[in-house]
């Protein structure tokens, strides 16, 4: 650090002693940010907005298909794109709301950026509408990486698991909402263009209530240590530099994160689930899209119980309860995805029952992995570490997968691909985890002891002042 604090093994500056001072400010919650309740209401319905926007062309892409004439590995080559500008994307966004202000980025990027989803409507072939839903897709991105970070300043760790949960699961009930009545747009001639138009209107909508609505918690604001200071106080303790940056890549644990993002495959089912229902089982496109429905309320009860069950966990055993759940999360994904991919079973019934458990899978991680990310790394670096985590490395895998997937599909199948792309990779993602025990107990302590000699350094300047 710039003051020169000596750091430990993992990179985290670790507690130096420091002068005693008055009597902390309270951290039993008294001095709990204003609105966070009211800005996880307004943020949540933006990412809802941007997913039914994102998720038009996985789900009515057959119809899209049939309307511009494209092959499909055209789904692939939009997803990627998505992914690929998103990485570059996230890390602009956090760049810009450091730089001017987190509100303003969040209105613009999750709200008023979907005119461009209302452009993609318009698209007369499939160069303007990858050319436009890229350009969309980058919205989006802003939220992945500063979302986390708000939550991170304005919840204390203890509550983290259940506030993601609660965010992300009530994003996916509106989903599982909308799935079936965006499914239903394919019976609608050129029911996708008026798909993209209403999301884009309402988006620029909830523009306006970030606007209106929205507090921002200040950087910091969720740790205990440092709740009740002002931000002046809590940002003379944590510049950022670049060096603090690189740093991020000094975190044993945050780097084994990040290669378990990078095994992460379980999207690729919901991606092309609905695709792959229609070419290896026969639906029809609004039949398969009856699947998301159960996907989306799994993926509710999925982030709800994972957030709680995480934070049970995490106050049994601090250093393993999380990392546990977060392995056995994954063992489970791969088993429910091989019955969900691998057999016919003449009905949408049971594809119904499946895709509900996929997405309770799938909805354990979110609870999980943000506060294990939370959990090691400083509340400055969050955003950036929130950009690389789910911007960049989620992004480009996901954008490998999903441009492999629509390739290998046209040569060996999709009921294939989904064996060997979702099934397998997962498994070796739970067993990869292993290797995230041992250094994330050092982490953990190691940005806790730094939390704690912040606090002291604050009210040892603060008693010298006043003396």
């Amino acid at each position: 650090m710039s003051n020169g604090v000596r750091t430990a093994p993992s990179a985290v500056p670790v507690a130096a002693p420091a002068p005693a001072g008055p009597t902390a400010p309270s951290p039993d919650g008294s001095a709990a940010p204003k609105r966070r309740k009211t800005n996880l209401v307004v943020l949540g319905g933006s990412m809802l907005v941007d997913g039914g926007e994102g998720s038009i062309s996985t789900t009515l892409f057959p119809v899209i298909q049939a309307a511009l004439g494209l092959a499909t590995s055209a789904l692939g080559i939009l997803a990627a794109a998505g992914r690929i500008v998103g990485a570059v994307a996230g890390p602009v966004w956090v760049y810009l709301a450091r730089r001017f202000s987190r509100k303003w980025i969040l209105a613009i990027a999750t709200g008023f950026w979907g005119l461009w989803g209302i452009a993609a409507g318009f698209a007369q072939d499939f160069t303007q509408l990858l050319l436009f839903y890229t350009i969309m897709a980058a919205g989006p991105a802003a939220a992945h990486a500063i979302v986390p970070e708000v939550i991170g300043d304005s919840f204390e760790d203890r509550k983290r698991g259940r506030v993601v949960g609660w965010l992300y699961g009530g994003v996916a009930a509106g989903s599982a909402v909308l799935a079936p009545l965006i499914g239903q747009l394919a019976n609608i001639e050129d029911g996708w263009r008026y798909g993209l138009f209403a999301f884009g209107a309402i988006n620029v909508l909830f523009g306006l209530l970030i606007v209106l609505f929205f507090k921002d918690p200040g950087t910091g604001n969720g740790e205990t240590q440092l709740r009740g200071f002002t931000q002046a106080e809590r940002d003379a303790e944590s510049k950022i530099t670049w060096a603090k940056v690189v740093s991020l890549v000094k975190i044993p644990s945050y780097l084994i994160l990040l290669g378990s993002r990078l095994l992460s495959s379980h999207l690729l089912l919901a991606a092309f689930g609905v695709v792959m229902l229609v070419q290896v089982y026969g639906f029809d496109t609004a039949v398969a899209a009856t699947v998301m429905a159960p996907f989306g309320i799994g993926y509710l009860l999925g982030t709800i119980i994972g957030g709680y069950v995480a934070d049970v966990l995490n106050r049994l055993s601090p250093n393993y309860g999380r990392v546990g759940l977060l392995q056995a999360a994954q063992f489970l994904f791969a088993i429910v995805a091989f019955f969900a991919t691998q057999v016919a079973y003449g009905g949408i019934v049971p594809f119904l029952v499946l895709f509900g458990l996929v997405g309770l899978t799938v909805g354990l991680n979110p609870g999980v992995n943000r506060p294990l990310v939370m959990a090691v790394v400083p509340p400055e670096l969050r955003g950036a570490a929130f950009a690389i985590f789910v911007s960049i490395i989620e992004s480009v895998a996901f954008a490998i997968y999903t441009l492999a997937a629509g390739f290998l599909a046209d040569a060996i199948g999709m009921q294939a691909v989904m064996f060997w792309l979702v099934v397998v990779i997962m498994i070796v993602n739970g067993l990869f985890l292993s290797f995230l025990y041992r250094p994330f107990k050092r982490d953990r302590l190691a940005l806790e002891a730094e939390l704690d000699r912040r606090r002291e350094h604050i009210l040892a300047k603060e008693a010298a002042e006043s003396a």
